[in-house]
């Protein structure tokens, strides 16, 4: 890639495990992470998109970076990590239903420091996306996504940010703390249901929305699964609805919409058409299986709008 991305996005990819079928010690090799799913998502719906973030000098790095490179997503700023490695994580399933187990303590991309950061690409990005779990990953990790926050604010980037709380990497209250914190420099807020609700312990979508916009955003995209999302600015408010589909799995459809959403920003949409697009490509996302193969190209969501 040539051009400079004017999509960022810090964080973790991982490789994923996804066992074929209950109780057989078969596993099938995919990708999994959030940014990586977002970043796909914008990239697919034309924006030129690059990955801050690390992987380890293995097998498993290799087949992100190119799957990144497939997807033409710029992996000119992800480091190799020759003494960390790719973090992995296992999917089974049982009568409890799924199981996640990570192995991700030490990964590249948790051992990704401030000093890292490529502080010009990122000064000419017109957006920089973070969620919760590129916060959460570790210490170091944390403290590069708040001074790449600092720094794109400082160049009149826009900073964007997903939720993504998973408790699983740490306790509410810390999850809490921190991502308030960042929500307070953050343009664009674009956060699910149950994380929202978990983190400021509202349940109205307007105290939630209102809380939210008192911290900082101008834009607030609230994900509300197959009903659509809740756009508002300090302006105005109303619910964008959903586009109706066959749900198979709705693995990365929050990440696929995000990655839609800031897209079409990008592209000069304001945030309630470029919600209208976010939402149906989201929701064709979900009539295939996985994060990363059912997210719909450009052409597939125009000629969707168009149906509408």
């Amino acid at each position: 890639m040539t051009q400079t991305p004017q999509v960022l996005a810090l964080g973790e990819a991982m490789i994923e495990f996804n066992q074929s079928k209950a109780g057989e010690p078969t596993y099938l090799q995919g990708f999994g992470g959030d940014v990586s799913n977002f970043l796909i998502a914008a990239s697919r719906q034309g924006a030129s998109t690059g990955f801050v973030s690390a992987v380890g000098n293995d097998q498993f790095g290799q087949l992100l970076l190119e799957l990144w490179r497939a997807e033409r997503v710029d992996t000119s700023t992800v480091r190799v990590d020759a003494n960390a490695p790719t973090g992995v994580y296992f999917v089974s399933h049982g009568a409890s239903g799924h199981r996640f187990d990570y192995l991700r303590a030490g990964s590249a991309a948790s051992r990704y420091a401030p000093s890292d950061l490529p502080l010009d690409t990122i000064a000419a990005a017109k957006v920089v996306h973070l969620s919760g779990i590129s916060l959460a990953i570790g210490v170091s990790a944390c403290d590069a996504a708040f001074a790449a926050i600092e720094h794109a604010r400082n160049h009149g980037v826009k900073v964007s940010f997903d939720t993504n709380l998973r408790l699983k990497l740490w306790p509410l209250a810390r999850a809490r703390a921190v991502m308030l914190e960042a929500i307070r420099a953050t343009d664009i807020c674009l956060p699910s249901w149950d994380d929202v609700t978990d983190l400021t312990g509202l349940t109205d979508k307007d105290a939630i929305v209102d809380f939210l916009l008192s911290l900082g955003p101008k834009v607030v995209a609230l994900k509300l699964g197959k009903e659509g999302s809740y756009i508002a600015t300090p302006d105005e408010r109303r619910v964008v609805p959903g586009r109706v589909v066959q749900a198979v799995d709705a693995t990365g459809a929050g990440d696929c919409f995000g990655g839609a959403f800031i897209a079409r920003i990008v592209a000069g949409d304001d945030a309630f058409a470029a919600a209208r697009y976010a939402n149906v490509a989201a929701a064709l996302s979900t009539q295939g299986f996985g994060a990363v193969a059912p997210i719909p190209n450009q052409a597939t969501v125009e000629q969707a709008l168009a149906q509408c």
